[in-house]
């Protein structure tokens, strides 16, 4: 008895939800929708107009039957126009959806399916609105996959709405692809400071990063992931911002063109590496005399307030593991090179954000312990391409990486923060105009 009294109460309520929704989609959202409905009064409030006819001749005249049947007409008239705003308020698929979530799994603890609320289209992608059904705001990103298969789309967004009492899911469809390679264009350069474009994101916007809010990042992903190329992209737009760029690369160089020489201060071995490290620390220390000489609490107010227009340092490391790798290192150059330096990349990773001083660091090899964890903790934004699950674990502290990007792909990336994007190929003669 108490199941059906519950089964009762969740029926009236969905209806309630079906028709609140219905309303919402007549008023504010959908044309069509509207178009149904006023085409329904006008076809009724014409029958009413004119009803006088027919209702004589079903009443023989009789006035008591003459007006309980305008009554009973008024009433059906009422009813249907409720069980259509109903209707207009349930979306298509919402019965095989919603059953497809139970057969999923996605439940709450009375094993009822979140509702389906609406659905809209938005540019390029889709938002699926869902009450929350009791589940956790963690439990929807954690199922987002399983909840993307039972509507047939990809989640790339999950977000509350305002009131906080819905779900909002930012999907596209499965079949939705971004082209394999997007070549740099002026046009994606972000004319505030100090924001990066990291790509093109599966909703066809652009995805970004500010370094005046998440200083530091960090970059992994196998071997012909385009890791490299993502960073050199980001190298290449700090430069055309006006950024000084260390490039901190003990291969020598080689997959560097010259003009990369030219614009940058280039790292080669350890002894350079300190030297670099020690002259960024430097300018830090410096930079916190002039601020706090100016009462300003970081670089981006103190260039509005003095018109210096203090540049930001970048210092980039392609692949990190062969920077901070002491296997076969002596004893004393570990404690005269490599230990100074992990002392001061930390430095700058705690310190760096309001002195404009930022880490971009990538690296290939699944070792969780490769960076230590005074300079992991400070790279707030962690990107991921091709990986395996150990990697994209180590990245980005779950196996995002590893079930999203084909085997295939080059150049496509997940961020820690969910969001999948296609890095840009950035040309190297850029830099030359």
């Amino acid at each position: 008895m108490e199941d059906k009294k519950l089964a009762e109460a969740r029926r009236r309520a969905i209806r309630r939800h079906r028709f609140t929704a219905g309303l919402r989609e007549i008023i504010t959202c959908h044309r069509a929708k509207a178009i149904i409905f006023l085409a329904y009064l006008l076809g009724t409030s014409w029958a009413w107009v004119n009803r006088d006819k027919a209702l004589t001749l079903l009443s023989g005249g009789y006035p008591l039957l003459y007006h309980g049947l305008s009554l009973t007409l008024l009433l059906v008239a009422l009813v249907l126009l409720v069980e259509i705003i109903i209707a207009l308020g349930t979306p298509r698929r919402a019965a095989q959806i919603q059953a497809a979530l139970v057969e999923a799994g996605f439940v709450n603890s009375s094993r009822l399916p979140p509702l389906l609320f609406s659905v809209h289209k938005a540019e390029k992608s889709y938002i699926y609105e869902f009450d929350l059904n009791n589940i956790p705001l963690s439990r929807w990103e954690r199922d987002k996959e399983k909840i993307g298969a039972a509507i047939r789309c990809q989640v790339v967004n999950i977000k509350l709405s305002p009131d906080g009492r819905r779900v909002l899911l930012q999907t596209v469809p499965l079949r939705s692809a971004l082209p394999e390679i997007i070549y740099w264009k002026d046009e994606y350069l972000s004319p505030e400071d100090f924001i990066l474009t990291l790509g093109m994101s599966l909703t066809g916007r652009l995805e970004t990063v500010n370094l005046a809010d998440t200083p530091h990042l960090l970059i992994g992903g196998s071997s012909g992931s385009g890791k490299s190329l993502l960073l050199k992209a980001l190298m290449g737009e700090s430069l055309i911002k006006g950024a000084s760029v260390f490039i901190a690369d003990f291969k020598g160089g080689v997959d560097y063109a010259p003009i990369w020489h030219e614009r940058c201060r280039m790292i080669f071995d350890p002894q350079s590496l300190l030297a670099a490290l020690e002259e960024l620390t430097a300018e830090l220390e410096r930079r916190r005399g002039l601020f706090a000489a100016a009462g300003m609490p970081n670089l981006t107010e103190y260039n509005k307030a003095t018109g210096e227009n203090l540049p930001r340092y970048i210092f980039a490391c392609d692949e990190v593991a062969e920077v901070l790798d002491t296997a076969g290192v002596s004893k004393a150059d570990k404690e005269a090179v490599y230990a100074p330096s992990v002392r001061l990349m930390s430095l700058i990773a705690r310190q760096g954000r309001a002195f404009g001083i930022h880490l971009m660091l990538s690296t290939q090899r699944p070792s969780a312990d490769l960076i230590p964890g005074q300079i992991r903790t400070n790279l707030t934004l962690r990107i991921c391409g091709r990986a395996d699950d150990i990697l994209s674990r180590i990245i980005l502290d779950s196996p995002a990486a590893a079930e999203q990007i084909p085997l295939d792909a080059k150049g496509r990336f997940v961020t820690n923060m969910g969001q999948t994007f296609q890095g840009f190929l950035f040309d190297d003669s850029i830099l030359n105009e």
